[in-house]
């Protein structure tokens, strides 16, 4: 039992370490986009299916509540949480549609879609993704190696090396965290801060 435990631990320090050096400067571009749209009085939607899904609620608890310090609320909305929206669009419409739905009904030029797909290639989350980009909406995504077709439609990706959605997520946990201190930080300075060095 030792021997797997140790296994995933590690693999895992193997993705974090990757990452440090892969997605270092593509992250500190992305802070400093949602941090521009915040200060400009734009509000953060986030969305994602299953583990995804997950991760976008814990992002918008962690902006709208408090990451590492006391502050005023930052605007960020999980569109996986409401499920009378989710079931009303799923069953009139398509489940492929339950995010780009919402993305009609509240996305703004300026705004940020914070977008989670593991693969990359998850149809709610593109459709939601292609309609925000033609609401003059940024896109940040997150997602695996390679990117999957999410790749391609984002203003900033940051792209996990990992092939499989556990250690990918985990790598999501690990950036989530980052960028959502920096927003913190950044949100209240007097500067945006310089995504170099």
């Amino acid at each position: 039992m030792i021997e797997p435990i140790q296994a995933h631990l590690r693999m895992s320090a193997d993705v974090c370490t990757q990452m440090a050096d892969e997605l270092a400067e593509p992250t500190a571009r992305a802070a400093k986009m949602l941090i521009e749209a915040v200060r400009g009085g734009h509000t953060v939607y986030v969305c994602g299916d299953g583990g995804s899904a997950a991760q976008a609620q814990h992002i918008a608890g962690e902006l709208v509540g408090r990451f590492l310090k006391e502050r005023a609320a930052l605007p960020c909305v999980a569109l996986t949480t409401d499920t009378s929206i989710l079931t009303a669009v799923a069953n009139d419409y398509d489940f492929e549609d339950v995010f780009a739905r919402q993305v009609e009904g509240l996305v703004k030029e300026g705004d940020v879609l914070w977008a989670l797909s593991t693969s990359g290639n998850s149809v709610n989350v593109l459709k939601a993704v292609s309609l925000a980009r033609k609401r003059g909406a940024k896109v940040l995504g997150m997602t695996g190696r390679g990117g999957g077709k999410l790749k391609e439609l984002c203003d900033v990706v940051l792209c996990v090396p990992a092939d499989s959605s556990p250690p990918i997520q985990e790598g999501h946990l690990v950036l989530l965290h980052i960028l959502c201190g920096l927003l913190e930080q950044g949100a209240f300075a007097k500067e945006t801060p310089e995504t170099e060095g």
